[in-house]
């Protein structure tokens, strides 16, 4: 049997955000959240002030080093709710809401702000963002969400992430999890037209079907086969956490069914590799769902006879493939 745990866990160096880069978008949050509490402060002081809550992978400790697109930009996302708390009846309505962060935020880039249905998107030149999802709260319930088509809807991220958080004591969960969010991002950066699911779906699917395993390609190989098995009998993903709503309850079947296949072929070549008698060879099979960001050069050309062999026979050539 192939064990390419140690691929795995360079993998994971590979895709995790570095310190640096985590306190660089730490002080982008701050700048933009001085920049929102002044606006209001400057312009509507008599009102309800913003209050700021992190949330998404950022807080959850899942958000990924991006794969750079054909210009050599990068493009993943920083969520930061910005949240007015108060008497039901200082409501505002969305569009009010929205207008005001659109112009809280313009100039702070140079790219202008995206006013989006579920946020202000914020662009920097390097092509990542940091969107600005707006809750209002009455004191003691749950926070609505201001969707700019839908109206305010009950929203929770702070109760997911915390979800999350109790969920993943097991340190490899989140690795696990960054590993399906990097598959995913290595699928649609190959092929465009296909749609993956978007992180929470992923983290989510991840908890419910996670095993632990001494071994991150046992423990990632059992994972998937799981969720295909699971998701080809029934296509539900619930939300742990307020509005407890099916996440996949707008896919198409067009695009359920290239999600499937997608994951289909993920699982079965997660069980070739692991049944391989050559870490080289099975490190291949994981590179194809993953790209080059997953080396190979460290997986020595053995069967396994000869490396239940090693420590008795003669010193074996451990020369590493280029």
């Amino acid at each position: 049997m192939a064990n390419n745990h140690d691929q795995f866990i360079e993998f994971d160096k590979a895709i995790s955000l570095s310190e640096k880069r985590k306190k660089q978008l730490i002080d982008q949050r701050k700048l933009l959240r001085d920049k929102i509490s002044n606006y209001f402060s400057d312009n509507y002081s008599d009102e309800i002030q913003p209050e700021f809550r992190m949330q998404g992978s950022f807080a959850m400790d899942t958000l990924l080093n991006p794969i750079r697109d054909d210009d050599g930009l990068v493009v993943y996302d920083l969520d930061d709710g910005v949240y007015f708390v108060g008497d039901i009846k200082e409501r505002m309505s969305v569009s009010t809401y929205h207008n005001r962060v659109v112009s809280a935020v313009d100039g702070h880039t140079q790219t202008p702000p995206k006013n989006k249905s579920t946020c202000v998107r914020v662009i920097y030149a390097d092509g990542h963002h940091i969107d600005l999802p707006i809750y209002f709260q009455e004191p003691n319930k749950s926070p609505q969400l201001a969707h700019l088509t839908k109206g305010w809807m009950t929203s929770c991220p702070k109760e997911l992430y915390e979800w999350f958080n109790n969920q993943s004591t097991h340190p490899q969960l989140r690795r696990i999890v960054k590993y399906l969010k990097a598959w995913a991002d290595y699928v649609e950066s190959e092929n465009q037209r296909i749609k993956m699911p978007c992180g929470c779906i992923l983290t989510i699917l991840a908890v419910y079907h996670f095993l632990p395993n001494d071994r991150d390609d046992i423990a990632f190989k059992d994972i998937v086969s799981k969720m295909y098995d699971s998701l080809q009998q029934l296509f539900y993903c619930r939300r742990p956490v307020e509005p407890y709503e099916n996440l996949f309850e707008e896919y198409s079947d067009t695009r359920r069914d290239a999600f499937l296949d997608k994951l289909r072929s993920l699982k079965d070549d997660a069980v070739r590799a692991i049944n391989s008698k050559n870490p080289h060879d099975a490190c291949l099979k994981w590179q194809l769902h993953f790209g080059e960001r997953f080396c190979c050069s460290s997986a020595f050309d053995k069967d396994e006879d000869a490396l239940e062999q090693s420590s008795a026979g003669p010193k074996l050539n451990t020369s590493r493939y280029a």
